[in-house]
């Protein structure tokens, strides 16, 4: 009897230090089956495109359609999130995934790819908002980074071990039948996901709403109002998270096209799923140190150094030209979530407590709005040469970690901030 309870006494704790609630519990649940079945087709999009006919301006206007329509959907995703709860927000947005999931496996051709890219491809960007709102309602002040990393490392669980799988599907299958298989087992995982989804989460919208918390009896619908809640230290941060986005989104469609493709020995599709794999098993083992140190102390040295790693990711992979190689490129590309948990935990910090999903939507809608443009401009800059591509984004990168490390504000530490209001 005495050692069962010691043991879970030590379950207590362990579940106690990772902010472990029975709602982030269900949350996490969720994200590993949709992320697991999202990742499987999703990241071998660019040579499904390219099977089906469609050329390197198609890989150009998918990867600028994810980064803009995850700006266009963020905004909304914190609205619904705010109006409906996280339990109903997050049933809507996973039955337009799994709409888009549908649409690619029955009509076989690029151009139904793009628009059920339109409805997929963005799950995550939309479910964003939702997720931290909840992270930050359940959980207390001191473990919300923790809360926050929680999530970031499940979700590499499927962003690891997805491509994996699908790399084995596009070599038993074929590039075209390998890629539309995984998205019908993208469609199941989907749907066993909002099943578990829906019994783990309890309904946050049923109890009475305080009269000071305006944004959760009347979310705001107008982003322009919003945007006079920000703070400026917000504001800060955004412009400078702009660039770094720069940085790693004009390469970002091709890095699978210089391994696969362009280099002079080439990789597998299986080897670049491993490939894949290092990079999120890197970031795995720097998450929780790193949340535990962020939750006691500021946050600005932690968010740099992310930013450092995002910017010599493309000039260390322009000399990646065999598989060893390409392993310390994309390890080097894991530590660039180091501190991506933090920067999250940082916009929730500043947004005004009662509009924390909005807010958070918003940051992305004009974040993504300008990062965009980078994605579809780095398919005109492929075009010039993979060099230019490269070195290019490795420019942005420089100055928008020099923008921070000079203009970036921080927090106060955990104990300050008990002390001052929210907003």
């Amino acid at each position: 009897m005495a050692s069962q309870q010691s043991l879970t006494n030590r379950t207590s704790r362990i579940t106690d230090f990772l902010a472990l609630q029975s709602s982030t519990v269900g949350l996490l649940a969720m994200v590993v089956l949709v992320g697991m079945g999202e990742r499987m087709a999703e990241r071998f999009l660019p040579i499904y495109l390219m099977a089906l006919g469609g050329g390197v301006l198609a890989i150009g206007l998918l990867q600028a359609m994810d980064n803009l329509l995850s700006a266009l959907y963020s905004f909304p995703g914190g609205y619904l999130s705010d109006r409906l709860g996280t339990k109903k927000s997050l049933l809507v947005f996973n039955l337009v995934a799994m709409a888009g999931f549908g649409l690619v496996i029955v009509i076989p051709s690029w151009q139904a790819v793009l628009a059920g890219a339109v409805l997929f491809i963005s799950w995550s960007a939309i479910s964003l908002p939702a997720t931290m709102s909840l992270m930050y309602r359940v959980l207390p002040q001191n473990k919300r980074t923790m809360g926050v990393t929680m999530h970031s490392l499940v979700r590499r669980v499927p962003m690891a071990l997805g491509p994996l799988v699908g790399g084995v599907f596009i070599s038993v299958w074929g590039e075209r039948d390998g890629v539309r298989l995984a998205f019908g087992a993208a469609l199941v995982l989907a749907a066993i996901g909002l099943l578990l989804q829906q019994r783990l989460l309890a309904d946050d919208r049923s109890g009475p709403k305080s009269p000071e918390n305006a944004c959760e009896l009347s979310p705001e619908k107008n982003p322009l109002k919003l945007l006079r809640l920000m703070n400026p230290a917000m504001k800060g941060l955004l412009v400078t998270d702009i660039l770094i986005r720069f940085c790693e989104q004009i390469p970002y469609a091709f890095v699978v096209v210089w391994c696969l493709k362009t280099i002079a020995d080439p990789v597998s599709a299986f080897q670049f799923g491993l490939l894949t794999t290092i990079e999120m098993a890197t970031a795995v083992l720097v998450y929780i140190p790193v949340a535990y140190l962020a939750d006691r102390s500021h946050k600005k040295p932690f968010v740099l150094i992310t930013f450092i790693f995002f910017t010599f990711f493309p000039l260390v992979l322009l000399y990646s030209r065999s598989f060893e190689w390409l392993v310390l490129a994309f390890i080097l590309r894991g530590l660039k979530e180091f501190g991506e948990p933090t920067r999250k935990s940082l916009i929730m910090d500043l947004s005004p407590k009662s509009c924390q999903a909005g807010m958070f939507g918003l940051y992305y809608l004009i974040r993504d709005v300008f990062v965009s443009v980078a994605a579809l401009g780095g398919a005109f800059l492929w075009q010039i040469s993979p060099e230019v591509n490269f070195i290019t984004a490795f420019v942005f990168g420089i100055i928008g970690t020099v923008g921070f490390a000079v203009w970036g504000r921080d927090l106060p530490t955990p104990e300050i901030q008990k002390e001052v209001p929210n907003g």
